[in-house]
């Protein structure tokens, strides 16, 4: 294979500007094998990124640290990040979806669960010899095909929201995100009707709004304890995007939050010092949800560019 072609029946990686070309060139036959092939070079791309940053996280003992020992990382993971790429549910395939449906081509959903994938991405991980943390050290996970759908579902309320309030996008869906259990299981009206709270704000004396009343835990000396509490209904959920952004904005207790917008741990450490929520891991939580949200969204920008 001549140097900087893409070959669909090859485990090589894109990984140098005529490489990339080349793969542009090939998602724009508008095929759903060259579609899906591209899709996984990216993915590999993200992966190989990730490990990257994984292994620069780690702390290295210097006795066998040389050039050609980095070199030599630097191609292993190259071969991982590959090994990763294209697995059932995994990401490539939320990347095949939405270039098929900018070029207007069917592209039929991959069988299979995203479990396999997460499962082999920390297996591969460790053979690495690296740690799974990120900038803010904590611990992630490949993202599921449901959080993909999420982030992308609230992507656009999120971002309009942020021009407004200042909060990132990214922060709000990772808490909406960790609040609903990725939309599994978001707070209902009684009958069943959705009441678009996404961040699980209860509805004190001042709210003269809808109201649901749910089952929910709270934590009270270090335990949890079951009990019944209203939270606030909304019509939509940019409503509950809105709503939660002038809380954070408003209320004297987030200040330090708001200061902390540059930084996800600082920001989720904020709340929870603020009193958000009664979770003693609230903030280890949140940040890993954000993360979560940031990785989604990274995929998402390299297809859009693609």
């Amino acid at each position: 294979m001549a140097f900087g072609q893409v070959s669909t029946s090859s485990n090589a990686l894109a990984a140098d500007a005529r490489s990339l070309n080349a793969l542009k060139l090939q998602a724009g036959q508008t095929t759903p094998e060259s579609i899906r092939e591209a899709a996984k070079q990216f993915e590999s791309l993200f992966m190989r990124e990730l490990i990257k940053s994984m292994r620069e996280a780690t702390m290295k003992s210097g006795l066998t640290d040389s050039p050609g020992g980095d070199l030599g990382a630097d191609l292993l993971d190259q071969q991982f990040s590959v090994q990763l790429s294209g697995q059932p549910g995994g990401l490539s395939d939320l990347i095949a979806k939405q270039m098929s449906q900018q070029m207007g081509l069917a592209q039929p959903a991959a069988p299979g669960s995203i479990a396999g994938a997460a499962s082999s991405f920390q297996t591969t991980v460790q053979k690495a010899g690296v740690s799974p943390v990120n900038t803010d050290s904590v611990a992630t996970k490949a993202p599921s095909v449901r959080q993909a759908g999420f982030v992308e579902r609230h992507s656009v309320a999120a971002a309009r929201v942020e021009a407004q309030s200042g909060i990132p996008a990214s922060f709000m869906i990772g808490q909406a995100g960790h609040e609903t259990g990725w939309g599994k299981s978001e707070i209902k009206m009684k009958g069943g009707a959705p009441s678009y709270n996404l961040f699980g704000i209860k509805a004190g004396g001042a709210w003269n709004g809808k109201v649901a009343e749910v089952t929910t835990t709270e934590y009270v000396d270090g335990r949890a304890r079951k009990t019944v509490a209203k939270f606030r209904a909304y019509a939509s959920y940019e409503e509950s995007f809105k709503d939660y952004a002038k809380l954070i904005n408003e209320a004297p207790r987030y200040a330090k939050a708001r200061e902390q917008t540059d930084s996800v741990k600082g920001y989720a450490t904020g709340l929870q010092r603020a009193g958000y929520a009664t979770d003693p891991a609230y903030a280890s939580k949140l940040s890993q949800a954000i993360n979560t949200t940031l990785q989604l969204q990274r995929v998402q920008m390299a297809s859009n560019q693609s």
